[in-house]
């Protein structure tokens, strides 16, 4: 294989990563753009959603098959369960906490992360769940490079989700509202918004796009298990500070940007897949110290 063929597959393979990190991302920067909270628990949604894939292509297989249309119906059931998941932990964990300083309400998102992956674990037994499926390994090949069939459909599922929350945002009278929210919550109260039913369709949405992540994930690596959520929670926390936290273009950006960093950084010379993570990381503190807003973040003024 050619130095052309090899960054070929390592972009191919940085796409697709980047898009589940694009995905779960986009729950963080929305949280965060609306109530300034920056969700930890939010890895675990895509575990849940991973585990909520799994049960729904057991119920659905058995008429629509277990190949991608019940992939995608098992997919979509995710999302309303965990969408709706979502919504009851912020009305019991995280709404009571809006008026709290950030600090309690942080620690709060944390331990709602530790109970979902105990709940996790106590189910499962802490062991690797197979997520069998019938989707088979074709593709076809162009020159010396493979793309699979299941890499295209996952990152078209990717793409047209994230193009559907654009459009929501933007185009909608809720995604206005939301907009309208993460700029002033007393002034939009004053106008008649209903802010709590914003903040929770914020969460649906996040929660939403991060079970449809873990049940593509599950489904194209072929297992699933309790601790799933955790660093890949933390690589999308990554992927919306390299965008800029709060901004949706900038955590769609920022995933596919950290994906392919990540995809080529394991063949820089002396960075292999067990740096990987240190890589990744490393990037974060970079842009951190030198382009905190991120890319397309923007700087806000603290009003007291």
């Amino acid at each position: 294989m050619t130095w052309y063929d090899s960054f070929l597959q390592q972009l191919v393979d940085g796409l697709v990563l980047g898009s589940f990190y694009a995905l779960v991302a986009l729950g963080y920067t929305m949280v965060f753009g609306v109530i300034k909270l920056l969700n930890f628990a939010h890895g675990d949604f895509y575990m849940t959603g991973a585990f909520a894939g799994f049960g729904g292509l057991s119920l659905v297989s058995g008429f629509l098959g277990a190949g991608w249309l019940g992939i995608f119906v098992a997919m979509l059931l995710a999302m309303l369960a965990v969408g709706c998941l979502g919504v009851v932990i912020e009305r019991v964990a995280y709404h009571p906490m809006l008026g709290a300083p950030r600090l309690s309400i942080l620690i709060t998102a944390l331990a709602v992360s530790l109970v979902l992956q105990n709940a996790a674990l106590a189910l499962t037994g802490g062991q690797y769940t197979a997520f069998s499926t019938d989707l088979g390994f074709g593709g076809f090949n162009l020159g010396n490079l493979f793309l699979s069939y299941n890499q295209i459909v996952l990152v078209t599922i990717a793409a047209l989700l994230m193009i559907a929350l654009e459009l929501f945002v933007s185009r909608t009278l809720y995604g206005r509202a939301m907009r309208a929210v993460s700029i002033d919550k007393d002034m939009c109260r004053m106008m008649g918004i209903n802010v709590s039913a914003v903040i929770a369709v914020t969460f649906f949405i996040g929660s939403g796009l991060a079970a449809a992540a873990g049940t593509m994930a599950g489904a194209y690596y072929g297992s699933i298990w309790y601790f799933m959520g955790f660093l890949i929670g933390l690589k999308a926390f990554t992927a919306a500070v390299i965008g800029g936290i709060g901004s949706i273009t900038g955590a769609m950006l920022g995933g596919l940007i950290l994906g392919l960093l990540e995809s080529f950084g394991t063949h820089i010379p002396f960075i292999g897949s067990e740096w990987k993570d240190v890589f990744t990381f490393s990037i974060l503190i970079l842009v951190l110290v030198f382009k905190p807003t991120g890319l397309l973040g923007k700087s806000e003024v603290e009003r007291m």
